[in-house]
This record gives C-alpha cells, structure tokens and sequence, in this order.
C-alpha cells in the first residue's frame, strides 16, 4: 500500500496581504507610499495579494490579515490538502474567491474552527491561526504563521437594527474586542466612569452603558433621546476638545470618533496622557485626503499603543492605548 504523502508543500518567498473589501486600492496605496513597495511582481488572487520580492518586515494596516510565511501547495484530493494543512498545526480558516464548493468540502475535513458572526461582547482565542487560498482546484497558498488572531482576519457581529442610535457602534465593539483579544484589557463594566467626546448622536455611548458602565459625554448637540434620559449619561453641550483633562477628572477610558484633524487629534491625546487621569483610550484617527504616514507613525510610538485598521473602519484607522497593552 502507498503511504506517502498526496500532496508537496513548497516554501515561497516574500509575503501575501488580504486586503479588506473594496479596499485593493487602499492597500496598494498603502504599499507604495508607504512601505516604497511598488508591486511589480505582485500577483492577486481575488482580494489577495501575493507580493513575493517584498522584504519589509512591516506589515500594512489595509491588510486585514497577512500571510507572513507562505506556502505553495498542490494536492491530489480534498482528503489530501486537508492532511497537507494539518500536519503544520491544528487551525486554519479559509479566504474564498472561488471554488467555493471544494473550499467548504475542505474546510469540513480540518477541525473546528468558529466562522460564524459573533455575538457582543466576544471571547476570541488568542491563538496561532493559519490562512489559504485556493488558487486552481487541487492548488493553494498558505501560511500558517499570520499576522491575526481572527479567522481570515474577519470580525463580524450580529447587529441590532432597532435600538443603537447609529451604526458607529459596530467600531466601538470591534475596538474594544480587540483590546481585549490583543491586550487582555477587560470591558468596560459597571463602576468604571468613560469620557466620550463627540458623542452625538451616541453609538458609542448606547454600547458603553449597555455594559454598565457610566458616561460622561460631549458633543454640541444632544445625543438620542433615550440616551438623553438614561441614569448612567451625563451629557454636556460643548466642544469637547477645548475642555481640558482637568475639566473632565479621572477616567477609566477616553473615547473620540470625532471628526478633526490627526495632528489636532494627536495632541489632545497627548494632553489626556500627560495628565494622568485616564487609564485606556480609543480613538478613530481620520484620514483627510493621503495619508500622513510620518504623523501616523507618531500615534504608533505613543508607549502602549497599537495603530489597527477594523473591520468596521472605512478611510480611517484605530488608535488604542490600554494600561497593559503588551
């Protein structure tokens, strides 16, 4: 009986990067301008990018999950390339752009893995999981070493399409998950006393409250009346970003969705960690026009930081500062 093996894995060079939806063009913009990546070998596979002459180890922001290490692989059945995916590790998710079938066929025969939409607040295993792609039926690329936690890079939650006052809410559970996933920073809860500046109309705030915890929020107009009238908002009508720290007293977390400048952003980020009163912070860095690369690298080297793109982003990205952000 022939016992050897029904598939061949070759090692590739360079890296792969699997941009967000509609986001190719970000992403590539991203790489040139940059990381001075200038794609001239790259290859897509769907939303896939397969750069193999990249050699920078950093990694772009518009790529929702990259492949650091990857994989050729070519198989001889469904069984086959299942076996070639197991023998590395024990997780692996599937980036599908066509065979679809034969993707979930395989993806059936590897163990368990959640894809499903998630329920808010979400426990995520931080633990390795690997990526692939089928590029031909019996061909894939893949690595099992990536840069994300979330299967394919992907976070979805179930939505309530009845009660928050806005869809912005979808980015304050993803961010928030993410400190938690990333960090170990526990959830806001009851107790604790949030700041969030620009609140109006309150997406942010509905899902602070809705785990129990006390916010004090700004913004020029007033947030959605059942917020208005709800015992753990206190709302007040100004600017929040000419209120001083000292104003707004001790907090466990700073919130800001605001539309503004990054520079002004960042030095009202500065301001809040320099006084002391604040814990962990979040804040959506708006992107006006191209990017200022050299401006964001400022928010990233902030000490407990991380600069993330989510899911629920758009042309923006996400700082996060937790007390121990590792």
């Amino acid at each position: 009986m022939d016992t050897s093996p029904k598939f061949n894995i070759k090692k590739l060079p360079g890296k792969a990067f699997l941009a967000f939806p509609e986001m190719q063009g970000l992403l590539l913009s991203e790489l040139k301008s940059r990381l001075n990546y200038q794609g001239k070998e790259a290859v897509w596979y769907g939303d896939l990018l397969y750069c193999p002459d990249y050699s920078d180890e950093r990694l772009p922001y518009w790529s929702r999950c990259s492949l650091l290490e990857p994989l050729e692989i070519t198989f001889e059945s469904i069984g086959s390339g299942a076996s070639s995916l197991k023998s590395m590790q024990r997780s692996w998710a599937p980036y599908q752009y066509q065979f679809f079938r034969r993707a979930e066929l395989l993806q059936e025969k590897l163990p368990y893995v959640n894809l499903k939409i998630r329920k808010f607040p979400a426990e995520i295993p931080a633990s390795p999981i690997g990526l692939y792609t089928l590029t031909a039926e019996n061909k894939m690329i893949a690595s099992a070493k990536t840069s994300s936690f979330l299967p394919a890079g992907l976070l979805e939650f179930q939505e309530d399409h009845e009660n928050p006052p806005s869809r912005a809410y979808l980015k304050i559970q993803e961010s928030l998950t993410m400190a938690h996933l990333l960090n170990g920073t526990p959830f806001p809860k009851e107790g604790e006393r949030c700041f969030e500046a620009g609140a109006c109309p309150g997406g942010w705030t509905w899902v602070l409250v809705n785990l129990g915890a006390k916010v004090f929020a700004v913004d020029r107009a007033e947030l959605a009346p059942e917020l208005m009238k709800n015992p753990l908002v206190t709302f007040q009508a100004h600017d929040a970003f000419t209120l001083k720290p000292a104003d707004i007293g001790q907090c466990d977390w700073v919130f800001s969705d605001v539309i503004c400048y990054p520079e002004r952003l960042l030095k009202w980020i500065k301001e809040w960690l320099e006084s002391g009163l604040v814990k962990n912070m979040i804040c959506t860095i708006k992107m006006q026009g191209e990017p200022d690369w050299s401006l964001i690298q400022e928010f990233e080297n902030i000490p407990e930081s991380r600069v993330l793109h989510l899911n629920y982003n758009k042309h923006e990205l996400t700082w996060i500062h937790t007390e121990n952000c590792k």
